[in-house]
């Protein structure tokens, strides 16, 4: 069967030793789905003073996204270069990079920040093709606005369709001051083959707080994608909450830039490997702002032969101070046939900063196994009793009961005797 494959998605910005396999991944793609097109966005009636709309790929150039972004890069480098005519220096001059021993991440942060607009710096976590893809796929993009202080709320729903690929771009604009909870699930309440997925866009205007959770609930014979790009203010404030308990190749990429000073980014991710699930996770996290804040935690469970890969960057750029960067990763292994494979890393062009990253790996241990075998319990029903504690905390947290509906039924499909969490 011929596939479109993407080549060098979810990359790494700093690449390491490429005998690990972990710069980036090769995803493969059934050439023959049609594009289903076929969205679902829910704003709740009367309640939300968002706006949503459908622009045409050909109308995006100076859309809301591309508005706002070029507003904070107006004024994010012309206070900079104000203070150093004020100081009497130049720009940068990196003219000369590419004749010294200078790493590739090195040249391109260099040219980025010479470049001097945030437009040309923004990203998302799977990388400009996989982005591409998604978007052609989705064939227009849903653009959420939210007002100056105004609250709203949307839920985007993307299910499976047989033989077809399915996906979503949404623009996400807060301006100055509002806040704004988005819902994005991904579920395959029929049977079939295929591929869903989104590519979201993000700004954070001023003071705004946007709250993004995104839920996986595919079955296993369907891909998932999962690409986020973020801009962020001054004082912006950003949650991410990421679960992702099915698909049987599920890829999820987020890319923040902490533009403005103050602003702050939380992501936690929650996942689950079984069977021969391939799990891949790429974030970075840009600190460009003077005491910005990022934290970027994650837990999951690997059980059968699944397979996790998670590359997390933080990168304290020149001009930050007083930042600060945390992630952190816990793993369980349950199943000697899993396989994890855990990469944090640190940049740092900044002295006045802190970062730090850390990953606890624990397989269950003979002893372990041994005393819940006394108890009745063998090495297949303990792998299950982690994995329902999973799906468990994915249902008493979902956003709506329809995600807890598709939560039940994936956890009835893994389990077999799963029958939801008693309200």
């Amino acid at each position: 069967m011929d596939a479109i494959t993407l080549q060098n998605a979810s990359p790494m910005p700093a690449p390491t030793w490429h005998r690990l396999s972990m710069n980036g991944a090769d995803i493969e793609t059934p050439a023959d789905l049609i594009q289903a097109h076929d969205a679902i966005v829910e704003v709740p009636e009367g309640e939300s003073a968002l706006s949503v709309t459908a622009v045409a790929l050909t109308d995006l150039e100076g859309d809301a996204f591309d508005t706002a972004v070029d507003a904070l890069s107006a004024r994010t480098y012309a206070t900079r270069i104000s203070a150093q005519d004020l100081a009497g220096e130049a720009d940068d001059d990196t003219d000369g990079v590419r004749d010294t021993a200078y790493s590739r991440y090195q040249i391109d942060a260099a040219e980025t920040e010479r470049a001097a607009s945030v437009a040309a710096a923004f990203e998302t976590g799977m990388g400009a093709d996989a982005r591409e893809f998604l978007l052609q796929a989705a064939g227009e993009v849903i653009v959420v606005e939210a007002p100056e202080g105004s609250e709203g709320a949307a839920t985007v729903r993307l299910n499976g369709i047989d033989g077809a690929v399915n996906t979503a771009a949404v623009d996400i604009v807060a301006h100055e001051g509002a806040h704004v909870d988005i819902a994005i699930a991904f579920d395959t309440p029929t049977k079939g083959v295929g591929a869903i997925g989104a590519t979201l866009r993000v700004f954070a205007g001023k003071d705004a707080v946007v709250r993004v959770t995104a839920i996986q609930t595919a079955d296993d014979s369907w891909q998932c994608f999962d690409d986020e790009g973020y801009v962020l203010d001054e004082s912006a404030k950003v949650e991410v909450r990421h679960t992702v308990l099915g698909a049987g190749e599920s890829y999820t990429g987020l890319a923040c830039d902490l533009r403005g000073a103050s602003s702050d980014i939380d992501v936690d991710t929650r996942y689950l490997g079984h069977g021969e699930n391939e799990l891949d996770f790429n974030y970075v996290i840009r600190h460009h702002g003077q005491r910005t804040m990022s934290e970027l935690n994650a837990n999951g469970v690997l059980a059968g032969e699944s397979v996790k890969t998670l590359r997390g960057t933080i990168d304290l750029i020149r001009g930050c101070k007083g930042a600060n960067g945390h992630e952190s990763e816990t793993v369980l292994i349950a199943d000697d046939g899993a396989h994890n494979r855990t990469v944090p890393v640190i940049l740092c062009s900044e002295d006045d900063v802190a970062g730090n990253h850390g990953a606890t790996i624990g397989h269950i241990r003979p002893e372990q196994k041994f005393y819940l075998a006394c108890r009745g319990l063998s090495p297949d029903a303990a792998e299950a009793m982690f994995a329902r504690a999973q799906i468990e905390n994915a249902e008493i947290n979902a956003v709506d009961e329809t995600v807890r509906a598709s939560v039940v039924r994936l956890g009835k499909t893994l389990l077999g005797d799963y029958e939801g969490v008693e309200q």
